[in-house]
């Protein structure tokens, strides 16, 4: 067997082309999306990713705006300008780039943020609305995981998904939208005495822990569907993910690729999450 993959490009593509008939549409309509981007400091990843961000807001009919601050802006400072953006009738999402630096407290920050514009769903109202099933923002590298998996037509429906890692803005949002859908989810950890027990049971894994090789071959059960979310460098140097991509690729049946996988999802559903923003925004 020879796993079939899953193209996080080709699927964005045709996500950001619904994204800019939706804006065309509210645009016709008098408004255009707006997202705002905050950048404090100039850690060289997140300058990166914002630019990818404000490129992609662009080329999808959205307004974008980046705004960039020294690293010893302070706290009071960055929740100020927050709060005029969520009084910015103009900007339906917000999003400050994390990590910040250590004098701020990324939390207070984000919940300084109006959940109406939380579009990173990374705010306690967005994470509640996860968890009891209302409407919201779910948290976009999860949310771009699931798309893959409908993307290829899998009822997860009392399937037994596993997924490695429990962090706020991967791993627990992940097993609540799987919970969702009606999987039976485990979340594995530093913590999981025997994880390859775990991973064989499983018909779905998400490898999410910033970890190389973390999910071997041996480790997966024949034909089950690989999502690879991590992204790290190996000894030479280049891309590669949780997953030793190789190996498990002869035992899957779907796998992400890295990179290309799910990585381009991430930026996408951030699109898709604000243009969910401004068409609620429009319509209250």
């Amino acid at each position: 067997m020879t796993a079939e993959l899953i193209d996080g490009n080709a699927l964005s593509q045709k996500l950001r082309q619904d994204v800019a008939a939706r804006a065309a549409a509210l645009r016709a309509r008098g408004t255009t999306p707006g997202l705002a981007v905050v950048l404090v400091g100039d850690n060289p990843a997140s300058q990166v990713y914002v630019r990818n961000k404000v490129k992609a807001c662009e080329n999808s009919g959205l307004h974008s705006v980046l705004e960039k601050y020294d690293a010893d802006l302070s706290e009071a400072a960055l929740l100020a300008r927050v709060d005029a953006l969520n009084h910015d009738p103009a900007i339906h999402g917000i999003l400050v780039q994390l990590p910040l630096p250590a004098h701020i407290d990324a939390q207070k920050v984000i919940e300084a943020i109006s959940p109406a514009k939380d579009v990173d769903g990374f705010h306690i109202a967005s994470a509640g609305a996860l968890m009891t099933g209302a409407p919201g923002f779910w948290p976009c590298t999860p949310y771009g995981c699931m798309k893959m998996l409908e993307s290829i037509g899998y009822d997860l429906r009392g399937k037994h998904a596993v997924v490695i890692g429990r962090s706020n803005i991967v791993g627990k949002p992940m097993a609540l939208m799987l919970l969702q859908k009606n999987a039976t989810v485990t979340i594995c950890h530093s913590g999981t005495k025997d994880l390859k027990a775990m991973t064989l049971q499983a018909d779905v894994i998400v490898a999410a822990v910033g970890k190389r090789n973390v999910l071997t071959a041996d480790m997966v059960k024949p034909g089950a569907v690989v999502l690879d979310v991590g992204m790290n460098r190996d000894d030479a140097g280049k891309l590669c993910g949780d997953v030793d991509f190789d190996g498990v690729k002869a035992v899957a049946s779907h796998l992400t690729p890295v990179p290309g996988g799910v990585g381009p999802m991430t930026i996408t559903m951030l699109l898709v999450n604000t243009m969910e923003a401004a068409e609620r925004s429009a319509s209250s």
